[in-house]
């Protein structure tokens, strides 16, 4: 099996930089304690105060806020997006950006069953060539 390597660079607000690569079994736990470590050190991604105004927007508004560790289908997205934004959609069309999103690389993509699940793909993740 190859092993994974992630580099992870970061920005506080105060301008100090941080550099963190994780190489060999990175396992979504300890993915979860980088994510702890980071808000002790208070870094934060900005504050986007732009609403979104399109439908793909609000879309990927809804994954990147809801479920930006865990996987995820089209009917969750569905059932999140008509709360927040007080609206109705088809789920088609809900179902037609995530397969756009999984062909731009911003999610992976993998059946289960009769439904599609989804995961967001926001940390660089290289396989380490075998020698």
């Amino acid at each position: 099996m190859a092993r994974k390597r992630i580099r992870i660079d970061l920005e506080d607000a105060e301008g100090a930089k941080y550099n963190l690569s994780l190489e060999g079994n990175v396992t979504r736990e300890k993915m979860l304690k980088i994510f702890e470590l980071m808000d002790l050190m208070n870094i934060e991604e900005p504050e986007e105060s732009v609403q979104p105004d399109t439908v793909g927007a609000k879309i990927w508004n809804i994954v990147d806020k809801h479920f930006p560790m865990g996987k995820f289908t089209s009917s969750l997205i569905l059932e999140k997006y008509e709360d927040e934004y007080e609206e109705p959609i088809k789920l088609s069309v809900i179902s037609t950006y995530l397969s756009r999103f999984a062909l731009k690389g911003r999610v992976a993509r993998e059946r289960n069953g009769k439904e599609w699940s989804y995961q967001i793909l926001k940390l660089a993740q290289r396989e380490r060539p075998t020698t």
